[in-house]
């Protein structure tokens, strides 16, 4: 057994591509003199580009831009954390009307509501900690207020992004956000809907989590 471990291991060493090495390290384009319309523009266009949704909005209006969006998809229920940042002003704003979904909060453990997260929540919205510009990025630091769950599960996520968190790159997120000092216990960069490709190459939409991504961008 340890022979044709050898065998394999051997041959595969013999294989190894040889890389030369560089004289200078690889620089990286940081992009620092961007401004931040070209900032909005790029993360626009990188989002657009792969089927999400991106909608420029305002601190007063974000929350009623919303519930437009959850009028026009027709959803009847809205999964938000009641402890999270979003909550203030979703819960002084919402209109609790016929037409606009139900706000719903879990506050139990996930085993107890498993279920329902799973079989009855039709959205969910959380807030965003920053945006990658360049390649069209949601950052999302997951708090006992905010699941990941959240943004992984619903059909439907809607991402709450302030325009001033928006950085080029994700080195300088970690660097401006001084990760260093205080890393996350799990973060999730997400840049599209969920999709995934079978063996035909046949691009599929929500097989392993949101078939739509809304990113709502305050400025």
């Amino acid at each position: 057994m340890h022979n044709a471990r050898d065998n394999i291991l051997n041959r595969l060493r013999r294989q190894r591509p040889e890389f030369p090495p560089q004289d200078e390290p690889a620089s990286m384009d940081e992009g620092n003199e961007t401004t931040l319309q070209q900032r909005i523009e790029a993360f626009t266009e990188k989002l657009r580009s792969v089927r999400a949704e991106v909608h420029l909005t305002t601190e007063q209006d974000w929350c009623h831009k919303l519930q437009e969006l959850c009028r026009k998809k027709e959803l009847d229920n809205l999964l938000y954390g009641n402890q999270g940042p979003l909550a203030e002003a979703m819960e002084k704003h919402w209109n609790s009307d016929d037409s606009t979904p139900r706000l719903v909060t879990l506050n139990e453990t996930i085993e107890s509501w498993k279920e329902p997260l799973f079989n009855d929540i039709a959205a969910a919205v959380t807030s965003v900690r920053t945006g990658i510009a360049q390649v069209g990025t949601l950052v999302l630091w997951p708090t006992l207020e905010e699941p990941r769950t959240y943004s992984l599960v619903p059909p439907v996520h809607f991402a709450v992004l302030h325009a001033d968190k928006l950085y080029n790159t994700f080195a300088e997120v970690v660097e401006e956000e001084a990760w260093q000092e205080g890393m996350p216990t799990n973060a999730l960069l997400i840049s599209g809907p969920s999709k995934s490709a079978d063996i035909e190459q046949t691009l599929s939409y929500g097989v392993h989590g949101p078939t739509e991504l809304v990113a709502l961008l305050v400025s």
